[in-house]
């Protein structure tokens, strides 16, 4: 299967769960955005690698990639290539000695490595298909994705474009119409849950 490169974008705090987070990962040449919900600390690994901080002490990251650069080990790339019941999968692919291997990895973990090592990361066209959300193609596919966004547009009317409103509450028209603002505010954690319900109602 071809993989296909993304960018890591950003973080979000999760509309769904307390205390977790999205990491929002773009498709490098197309329009199609990936959020992986986790937890607290994987956002905080992640963050410190996007904003360059240097902590006082090594992060257990900061630590592993040590450890890597000690043994003269490198990591080639990593992969997000399977997702099952919701649950994302990844591998490292490191190299050693001109020998690849492929190690099992939370993606959380792989992008914070990758982050810190800076390869490449890549997933695959199923996975984009299944759980990615497709942009308008004038929306920019670059930016700040933590700040915070005004809410949605009233031309829904308040009880649709309420972030606190139940998807089970509005009808597929509304959630097909809610879609494409959630997208342009760039809540794709919640963009994600409107397309699992309009998937839900057509199964």
């Amino acid at each position: 299967m071809e993989k296909i490169a993304l960018d890591v974008l950003g973080l979000q705090p999760s509309m769904s769960q307390t205390n977790s987070y999205s990491v929002v990962l773009s498709e490098q040449h197309g329009n199609r955005r990936l959020s992986i919900l986790i937890g607290p600390f994987e956002a905080q690994a992640i963050a410190v690698a996007i904003e360059h901080i240097q902590p006082t002490r090594p992060l257990t990251h900061d630590l592993f990639k040590s450890v890597i650069d000690a043994f003269h080990t490198s990591v080639r790339e990593i992969v997000i290539n399977n997702l099952q019941d919701g649950v994302f999968f990844a591998n490292l692919v490191c190299v050693h000695n001109g020998v690849a291997t492929e190690i099992d990895s939370r993606p959380s973990d792989a992008l914070a490595l990758a982050l810190r090592v800076n390869c490449p990361i890549y997933t695959f066209d199923f996975i984009l298909e299944e759980a990615g959300i497709v942009l308008e193609s004038n929306e920019p596919r670059k930016g700040d994705t933590r700040a915070q966004r005004p809410a949605v547009g009233s031309e829904l009317g308040n009880s649709v474009s309420d972030s606190n409103t139940p998807l089970t509450n509005l009808s597929v028209d509304e959630l097909l119409r809610l879609l494409p603002e959630v997208i342009k505010n760039e809540d794709y954690q919640r963009a994600a849950h409107i397309r699992d319900e309009i998937n839900r109602r057509k199964s």
